[in-house]
């Protein structure tokens, strides 16, 4: 189901709470292809679900990742993003590249490393679980 993007800052401010396995049925996945002409990334924050879940598009495919932590990073760099909650760029600092632990769709734990394109998205997207507004 498509939802619609919440851009109340506000809400979208707050901290999300831990996802359980039961909230394995919360569907970004439609939302993010709606929007893929402009979007690479989502979190449930942003269709107004206060969970620690996001999605990230990997290219061939997306990948949902619930309690998403960076464990580790490195090498940072200055750069502009957007946001579909958000009017216009805002600079920031990512990392080239970082560790993530999360669980699976089959609430299986993982770590992984990740560079580039898909280590900034995931960083955008989990400063949304923090409540922080590029």
């Amino acid at each position: 189901m498509i939802r619609e993007i919440c851009r109340d800052s506000f809400f979208l401010q707050q901290k999300c709470e831990p996802a359980s396995s039961e909230d394995i049925s919360v569907d970004l996945l439609d939302t993010l292809k709606a929007n893929s002409d402009r979007c690479i990334g989502m979190a449930a924050n942003m269709i107004g679900i206060r969970k620690r879940i996001i999605v990230v598009n990997m290219g061939i495919f997306d990948m949902v990742m619930f309690n998403p932590v960076i464990t580790e990073k490195d090498s940072p760099f200055e750069t502009e993003e957007g946001c579909l909650s958000l009017d216009g760029q805002r600079k920031t600092t990512r990392y080239e590249n970082i560790e993530v632990e999360f669980y699976d769709m089959s609430w299986k734990k993982q770590r992984r490393n990740f560079s580039g394109l898909a280590a900034q998205i995931i960083q955008h997207e989990c400063d949304h679980n923090d409540g922080i507004l590029i």
